[in-house]
């Protein structure tokens, strides 16, 4: 029995995952999760619906501008419309959750067709004509009017009309199910939101819609995830595979590897379409998917060290070349490449039928992910190996990524030991962090409950330095670090001031294994 309940504990309600035996793959996410739409049916008999009768009761609805209730259609039917905007709205909603929760316990919401998208224009009695309805210009919206699919500008809300925070009424949704989770759970709420507004990352994620099984939606997802992040919402990804369509093989597998580095990875389609789950397929596609998703597994202490990062201080979980290099003006139009982090570049294939893909490398020292072979780039685009079970991933030079042996969920990932993959520059050096708390408390950072470590290379040195120390990080170890770009094989590795038991590559990488060091204890790994 594991010595650290709570380390085992980590993320299972927060971000518990099994895969490749699922209908879907849901990484990043809950393990019971549950999809309110905000339309709420108003035909039910009088009396048996408590939803609509408390909220007609409370009067927690969107009237129209003769001050009823504005009825529309979503697929319950014909919907009245919750008002997120009136703080009794937001504890009916959480009386709601919580009516649900304990009859069907969740860890997660994911909230949809929160726009709001309504099958009507404006309402079932139309709208009033308006200034407000029509206004004198019209954006080029869907439809050409204010009411195509949605609800009359005109509509009253508490705060204001309808009209003057429209475009927030997924950003009040998510704020008020995140209020709510924390109340019900007393851990961090994780929220899914379709809709959503500028500091809406805060409340929740986003999934980039319903999209389409084709090679181009593949391709713009790219575009569309590092939007997201650089508009403040890191939790981001597109419906892998796609969401309307039948997918192929090809693409399926194309898919998963390149939304294994989603911030957000999520397989998804319409209930109409042919099952695209890794058991759907071959035993070769099967084993590539199943292959990348353990990847990202291991590297879930990158990615968690990744979202403190934005959370802390804002930056982005996945990013622009030019972010990195921004004096370097052939990365501006780089989209078919991301960076997770400053150090881990993503060269996903994005074409059908083709084995190698082409990357372009900023000026500098690069290392293959997987085999530590270096590659020198002036700053130019390279030809890539591409078959079909494997997605290319380079590190850039002074990076190091802690990586954790990979599981069949994270719950049991997250208790493995780690292993630390140094990538040295020319002049041997290399720095990253780690933050690490228990994975579902909330606000581990703003009350000091949480470990962050600093692990520095120069001159033949790696230290490991606590910052910040808490007790879960007492739980972890060190198993192993392999150093990249090790110019000259050691005659001697000492941990601590002790010998240590280590492996030299002709490709100049060098591993040391058996460490056994606890994280919460500062150490030395030297070679001469």
């Amino acid at each position: 029995m594991s010595p650290a309940p709570a380390a085992w504990r980590r993320w299972r309600r927060w971000m518990q995952v099994q895969f490749f035996m699922k209908l879907e793959i849901e990484a990043l996410t809950w393990d019971q999760g549950l999809r309110p739409d905000p339309g709420i049916s108003s035909t039910q008999p009088p009396g048996s619906y408590w939803p609509f009768d408390e909220g007609l009761k409370r009067g927690v609805f969107i009237n129209d501008s003769d001050g009823n209730t504005l009825i529309g259609k979503v697929w319950p039917g014909l919907t009245a419309f919750p008002d997120f905007s009136s703080p009794d709205t937001q504890e009916w909603w959480f009386n709601n959750l919580q009516r649900f929760y304990s009859q069907v316990p969740f860890n997660g919401v994911w909230i949809d067709m929160n726009e709001p998208s309504n099958f009507l224009d404006g309402s079932l009695k139309g709208c009033a004509e308006t200034d407000l309805d029509s206004p004198p210009y019209t954006p080029g919206v869907l439809g050409g009017t204010l009411r195509s699919k949605t609800l009359c500008a005109s509509a009253l809300q508490k705060s204001s009309s309808h009209y003057n925070i429209h475009s927030m009424y997924g950003l009040m949704e998510a704020k008020a199910t995140s209020s709510a989770l924390k109340r019900i759970l007393g851990k961090r709420p994780f929220v899914i939101s379709r809709s959503t507004f500028p500091s809406q990352g805060l409340y929740s994620g986003h999934w980039l819609g319903d999209n389409r099984s084709q090679w181009k939606d593949l391709y713009t997802s790219i575009a569309g995830m590092l939007t997201f992040n650089l508009l403040g919402i890191p939790l981001v990804g597109a419906d892998i595979c796609g969401f309307g369509g039948d997918t192929t093989e090809e693409l399926c597998v194309r898919w998963t590897q390149l939304g294994a580095f989603y911030p957000f990875t999520r397989n998804h389609n319409s209930m109409d379409q042919k099952a695209q789950d890794p058991t759907a397929f071959s035993p070769v596609a099967r084993t590539a998917m199943k292959e990348v998703l353990l990847l990202r597994y291991s590297l879930f202490p990158f990615l968690y060290t990744l979202f403190h990062h934005a959370h802390a201080n804002g930056h982005t979980v996945a990013r622009p070349l030019l972010f990195e290099f921004p004096t370097d003006e052939q990365t501006y139009s780089v989209d078919k490449q991301f960076l997770l982090g400053r150090g881990l570049l993503v060269t996903p294939v994005l074409e059908a039928g083709v084995t190698s893909v082409e990357g372009y490398f900023p000026k500098g020292l690069w290392y293959d992910f997987y085999t530590g072979d270096s590659l020198v780039s002036s700053g130019e685009k390279i030809q890539l190996k591409a078959p079909l079970d494997k997605i290319n991933l380079h590190m850039r030079e002074e990076t190091i990524i802690p990586l954790q042996r990979p599981n069949t969920t994270l719950w049991v990932s997250s208790g493995q030991p780690l292993h630390l993959v140094c990538a040295l520059s020319r002049g041997g050096l290399a720095e990253g962090r780690l933050y690490w708390d228990d994975g579902e408390t909330v606000d581990t950072y703003e009350n000091d409950q949480y470990a962050y470590i600093r692990f520095r290379v120069e001159q033949n040195m790696m230290t490991s330095e606590v910052l910040h120390s808490h007790v879960e990080a007492t739980y972890i170890t060190v198993e192993t670090v392999s150093f990249y770009g090790v110019k000259t094989e050691p005659v001697k590795v000492t941990v601590n001031s002790q010998e240590a038991t280590f492996s030299y590559r002709t490709n100049q990488v060098l591993t040391v294994i058996d460490l056994g060091l606890n994280l919460s204890q500062n150490f030395t790994i030297s070679w001469k």
